[in-house]
């Protein structure tokens, strides 16, 4: 049976996957540490405020899913959590990268993912990226979708299939007129100020948030 996350185990699932990558002097993640990565409000979309028993919570639900798994380190004085997603899908960085990207951000264009992902694989090409999105595609169970383009739009947008099928009929939606061509606008300036974006500004952020927790 495929597996299906919650909203909250989806966020906690992404935040662990990212801090691996981005900050593993912190990593494994102590449950402070956790709720932290959830609510911080760079490269995350939607922002949210869980408190600690939300998270505890989604953790004992992937602990139950055998996606993560409690962990004492030498020398800590507060147990910590780690994800255990690759003892059930054989995925390779890049992959993990691509469905961390969607489980914190949500729908995403190969363009996005090339951006969102540097900090967590380094560099890779569109065509990199749409091969890796391929086999996610594939089998009996596959982990990402493709989501209908609306009206306004030229690009494919991805989906992680973790959190269950989407609402391909909400994605496929006509609106009006008016609303895409504001929709266009917003995503054009959206792909314009991701460009200009350094990776180094939000990595110094990510850290700065940890330091303000760890000391």
């Amino acid at each position: 049976m495929p597996i299906e996350l919650s909203a909250i185990e989806t966020r906690v699932l992404g935040a662990l996957l990212e801090k691996e990558r981005t900050t593993p002097e912190y990593y494994p993640l102590s449950l402070n540490g956790l709720v932290v990565a959830c609510n911080q409000t760079t490269n995350r979309d939607p922002i949210v405020t869980y408190d600690d028993r939300t998270v505890e919570q989604a953790l004992g639900g992937l602990r139950e899913k055998k996606l993560a798994m409690l962990v004492h380190t030498a020398g800590a004085r507060v147990p910590k959590y780690r994800h255990t997603l690759l003892n059930t899908y054989n995925l390779d960085a890049r992959e993990v990268a691509l469905l961390c990207v969607m489980m914190l951000r949500g729908p995403q264009t190969t363009g996005e993912l090339r951006t969102r992902t540097e900090r967590m694989c380094g560099a890779l090409t569109l065509s990199e990226i749409e091969k890796c999105l391929e086999e996610l595609t594939r089998g009996s169970e596959p982990l990402v979708r493709i989501i209908p383009t609306k009206p306004g739009q030229k690009e494919k947008r991805y989906v992680q299939l973790l959190s269950g099928e989407p609402d391909l009929e909400h994605w496929a939606q006509t609106p009006a007129a008016g609303a895409v061509a504001e929709k266009s606008r917003i995503d054009s300036l959206e792909a314009e100020l991701n460009t200009l974006k350094s990776e180094f500004r939000e990595l110094r952020e990510d850290l700065a948030e940890f330091k303000k927790l760890f000391g």
